[in-house]
């Protein structure tokens, strides 16, 4: 028995040293190609902080501009939403310096305060963009904490643009090397908070013109203040998932710039070494997806503006679902069937659920009623117990579509309505309307931008703002912004 035991024991040590054996060597192979690699810290640090001063391409520009828009436009109509009431009281009884603005408010206070209220705002429903490639909202983030840094710094208008593009190309790229979609799935984090906590903080931190020395700490704070995890899908008032896909990044990541610019230091290179940020969260990540095609494909470029103010998986089934009607108006009436096929990972976010502008049923019965989803329509709560609606609700069924889901980061939707009188209507979108396959025009983004933000500011001060943000690269001094989002 005693020469079996130590056997055993013996083959047990042999193997223990086998495997440590492998892990040495598999370790030294991997330092050996990250020596062989160019320094991704001293590439991402050192274009960083020459995007304050860089042109970027006329495309880019213009696109951030819109998406610059679009979010302000989110952030005044969410101004009388829950999430951006709570905001808008807390900043009014918690309140620094008035030298930023509350967007929608009449409130003015200090940048860190300024930069979690407008993210709230932007992301007190679905109203905000999206970058499906990550998984992730970046404007709510990325524009409150850039307006905050601008107004702070009292930069010109250019500047913000660059900056605002900067965090767009940051934030995603941050997510996307993670696995977007699949990592939030798999591991339980939130992509959309590690997006705008790393985004936002670039863009603040181009705000401040940091030197490349200080964006390398501006990462490193980033990394420490990495959060965020799913569990905000279970939140029924919309008022975690404010904070954790803008408020708390965006209020992070500006106190990141500010601390640095006043004179804090900390690890120069967050993403690599003993204890690094990928060690941390995804070991078998490549870094090196932090700068890829960094400087020749915008981010901003690559995301989506929303046509429709409801949950992104309902996107696609509310345009098939428009161009149905325009060939054939139907009356609830009319309707015996509606079935819709969405990807099945994303069908489940908007099942029927109880908060009216992310419940598919609820919607596709609301379209078919009015001919069409409106901001108000989408947000009316005492609306999901009309009979009638509830009536045509109970008449849509909906099917996770596992070849759909295969097709994503595209949400396609195949929509098919069949009549009392026995027709039979189909229709499939294979690229929403504001996606990058599919854009819309400016002057599109521009009729969403007024009819969301007249009820708040007013025709004529909303129709000043569309022009201020449109030619905003001419504005020497971006608090000038400042009153024209302030409500009359």
């Amino acid at each position: 028995m005693r020469l079996l035991t130590e056997s055993i024991s013996g083959l047990n040590r042999r193997k223990l040293l086998r495997h440590a054996w492998t892990t040495m060597g598999a370790t030294m192979l991997r330092a050996a190609d990250q020596l062989d690699r160019p320094s991704v810290m001293a590439a991402l640090c050192d274009y960083m902080s020459n995007a304050a001063v860089k042109p970027i391409p006329d495309e880019a520009m213009e696109r951030t501009k819109q998406h610059l828009l679009d979010t302000i436009a989110s952030m005044i109509s969410g101004a009388g939403l829950p999430p951006g009431l709570m905001a808008i009281k807390f900043v009014t009884s918690y309140r620094g310096k008035g030298v930023a603005t509350v967007a929608g408010s009449h409130v003015r206070c200090g940048p860190l305060e300024a930069a979690l209220a407008n993210a709230m705002l932007a992301h007190s429903d679905e109203t905000d963009d999206s970058h499906a490639p990550s998984q992730s909202h970046p404007g709510c983030g990325v524009i409150p904490a850039a307006l905050a840094a601008a107004e702070n710094f009292a930069i010109r208008g250019e500047h913000v643009v660059r900056a605002i593009a900067l965090g767009y190309d940051v934030g995603t790229r941050v997510s996307m090397t993670l696995g977007g979609e699949d990592y939030q799935t798999n591991f339980h984090r939130d992509t959309h908070s590690l997006c705008t906590v790393f985004g936002a903080a670039a863009a603040a931190a181009c705000a401040a013109q940091l030197s490349p020395q200080q964006m390398r700490w501006v990462m490193d704070y980033s990394a420490q203040q990495a959060s965020g995890i799913a569990a905000w899908q279970r939140d029924t008032h919309h008022v975690e998932k404010a904070l954790v896909f803008g408020g708390f990044a965006a209020r992070n990541a500006l106190s990141t710039a500010l601390l640095i610019h006043s004179g804090a230091t900390g690890v120069d290179d967050v993403f690599s070494g003993a204890d690094n940020f990928f060690l941390a969260f995804k070991p078998d990540a490549d870094p090196m997806g932090l700068i890829d095609k960094l400087g020749e494909r915008y981010e901003v470029t690559r995301t989506n503006i929303k046509k429709w103010t409801v949950g992104s998986p309902i996107q696609a089934v509310l345009d098939a679902l428009e161009i149905l009607s325009r060939q054939h108006p139907l009356r609830p009436s009319q309707v015996k069937e509606v079935l819709v096929r969405i990807g099945s990972g994303e069908a489940h976010i908007v099942d029927n659920r109880d908060m009216p502008d992310i419940s598919l049923q609820h919607l596709v019965a609301v379209m078919i009623t009015d001919g069409t989803v409106t901001f108000h329509s989408a947000h009316d709560q005492a609306r999901m117990q009309d009979p009638v609606i509830r009536a045509l609700r109970s008449r849509v069924r909906l099917v996770y579509d596992d070849e759909l889901q295969r097709l994503y980061p595209a949400r396609v939707a195949i929509v098919e309505v069949t009549t009392t009188d026995g027709l039979s209507l189909r229709q499939r979108v294979d690229a929403v309307r504001g996606s990058a396959e599919n854009p819309m025009s400016v002057e599109e983004v521009v009729a969403i931008a007024r009819d969301l933000m007249s009820p708040v500011l007013g025709e004529e001060r909303s129709l000043r703002l569309i022009d201020f943000v449109m030619n905003i690269e001419k504005t020497d001094d971006v608090r000038s912004l400042g009153p024209l989002l302030e409500r009359p």
